[in-house]
């Protein structure tokens, strides 16, 4: 592998040459410098950089180019190098391209031209790109192999992890020759998989979720035993805490089971958020977040399963699976809800080989010419139809009720009323789920006539309910009959302040049944399912643990 790759597109020649030699004069030892003269010849240089498994670690293209401006570019570079960061060059009458480059490409920077002199206009920015992106996973595990099955429940959810984690990776099938020789020389047979490689020619055999996020280089252990603040989720809501808490001081750490962004980090287009007029796709949003928390000193723990809380005086004390602790003044619970069960035949046995909860994107391209099926009403099911249908001959949402006006969003129903490929079948549910190997029938059920039909299915997508992680805060906190937690009002009953309470005075309007440890998010009863108001809530819990901390 050669050095890390700095590519910048501009039709002018004069230009052109300008910025690759200000590049290659501050950058040239530690990058390549390439330069190309049209969206096109970017493209197919980035496609042959991605072949021989080169780095890209940033791209500056000028948006005014016939045929394929900058915003147009950028757009489709991101299919091929995510991590790369990513500069729009405008002149100064363009700036409202560069707001929209923000929110369609999500653009790291734009730089007006001309930059002279480059030291003060041009070299801040490219030294915050490069920084941004060695911050990155991209760098570190760029050469990490994925050696596993198509039909793999284990296999799936390695690839899933990665995925959501923002960690580049290569997959090979053991159904392909190149797949099999990597068993071959990693000791490893078909049985074994998900098989992981690692660059220093480390061979990890279905590895668990905490053993391939070490591995990779997330963070696995946390670096103290005692903070200001813990949140436990890293969906928005537990993202939008983090943020503010270590943007105001706090030593905070996040605490995440699996991947940080939730079930909005899973979403293909998030097109109702304030901000993003043409949308932004949960995990760049999520990615965002994530940097953002990192910048401001915020730790992020993954692959840890809380199991217990408990309460010794004024410290909150999380406990995990393998019985370590970790300790703070202050908890904001911000856990989310999980996709309920498709409770029929066979969809248990299927599960992570043609089932699959949320809309697990990796199996986009496996989807191409396909019949996809997706369970659901809601937002995060209509996000789901629009993306699949870029790839899929036909897309068929399954609604238990009678009508999408209930559930969905109107800009989401308008969508999929104009998409040629997507079906709606209302009062339709699953009935059984079919396949040996993998899911290949699915049969629905017409809940008004009784009437059951069977159809030729390899993907499903399952979108139903919300179950609140809260099983393991039995006894800690006071809980709802379906597992939500109600916060300060919520929490009073007739005047009265829960059993147990300490404190004289009444909760706080997002604080629980336990002094100072506060609720955000869909896991809080009576919240709104939107992600505009989970990171709200996530941001106003930190003014209350600051109000709370302001008694001690």
């Amino acid at each position: 592998m050669g050095k890390p790759v700095l590519l910048s597109v501009d039709d002018d020649p004069g230009v052109s040459r300008a910025v690759a030699r200000d590049l290659r004069r501050r950058y040239g030892e530690e990058f390549r410098v390439l330069r190309a003269a049209s969206g096109d010849e970017a493209l197919e240089a980035l496609r042959e950089l991605k072949l021989r498994g080169d780095l890209v670690a940033a791209l500056l293209a000028d948006y005014r180019m016939p045929q394929m401006n900058g915003i147009e570019f950028l757009e489709q570079a991101m299919d091929l190098f995510p991590r790369a960061r990513r500069t729009l060059l405008t002149a100064y009458a363009d700036t409202d391209a560069a707001i929209q480059a923000i929110n369609v490409v999500d653009v790291d920077f734009y730089l007006l031209k001309p930059w002279d002199p480059p030291e003060e206009k041009l070299y801040p920015v490219v030294d915050a790109m490069i920084a941004s992106w060695r911050e990155s996973h991209d760098g570190a595990v760029e050469d990490v192999k994925l050696v596993g099955h198509r039909w793999s429940a284990p296999s799936f959810r390695a690839r899933d992890f990665l995925a959501r984690n923002a960690v580049p990776y290569r997959w090979y099938s053991v159904e392909e020759p190149e797949g099999r020789r990597l068993l071959e020389a990693a000791g490893a047979g078909p049985d074994d998989v998900p098989v992981v490689i690692t660059p220093q020619a480390v061979v990890l055999r279905a590895p668990s979720d905490a053993e391939l996020a070490a591995v990779v280089g997330l963070d696995v252990d946390p670096r103290e035993e005692f903070y200001d603040l813990v949140v436990v989720g890293g969906g928005p809501a537990g993202l939008g805490a983090a943020v503010y808490g270590a943007s105001e001081g706090l030593r905070t750490v996040l605490v995440e089971r699996e991947a940080t962004g939730g079930q909005a980090g899973q979403s293909s287009r998030i097109e109702n958020y304030l901000g993003f007029p043409d949308g932004v796709s949960g995990g760049q949003l999520a990615d965002r977040a994530r940097r953002q928390a990192a910048k401001f000193g915020a730790e992020m723990l993954l692959t840890r399963d809380c199991v217990a809380l408990e309460s010794h005086g004024a410290k909150r004390v999380l406990r995990f699976a393998d019985g370590s602790t970790i300790a703070a003044h202050a908890v904001v619970l911000a856990t989310g809800v999980s996709y309920r069960s498709l409770d029929v035949a066979g969809a248990e046995t299927l599960t992570g080989r043609g089932v699959y909860y949320g809309s697990a994107m990796t199996e986009a391209a496996e989807c191409a010419d396909q019949k996809v099926f997706i369970v659901g009403g809601a937002n995060s099911a209509g996000q789901a139809a629009v993306f699949f249908a870029r790839y899929a001959s036909s897309v068929h949402v399954l609604v238990r009720g009678p009508a999408l006006e209930d559930s969905m969003s109107h800009y989401l129903i308008e969508q999929l009323a104009g998409t040629p490929n997507v079906t709606v079948h209302t009062c339709t549910t699953v009935a059984e789920a079919h396949g040996a190997d993998h899911l290949e029938q699915v049969t629905l059920l017409d809940t008004r006539s009784g009437e059951r039909t069977t159809y030729p299915a390899n993907h499903l997508f399952v979108f139903i309910g919300g179950a609140p992680r809260t099983s393991w805060l039995d006894g800690a906190v006071v809980r709802d009959e379906r597992g939500f937690i109600p916060t300060g009002p919520g929490l009073l009953e007739d005047g009265r302040r829960p059993p147990g309470w300490t404190l004289d005075r009444d909760p706080y309007f997002l604080e629980s049944s336990l002094p100072g440890v506060f609720v955000a998010g869909d896991v809080r009863a009576d919240s709104v399912k939107r992600v505009a108001s989970a990171v709200g809530e996530g941001a106003m819990a930190v003014t209350l643990v600051h109000r709370y901390l302001g008694e001690r």
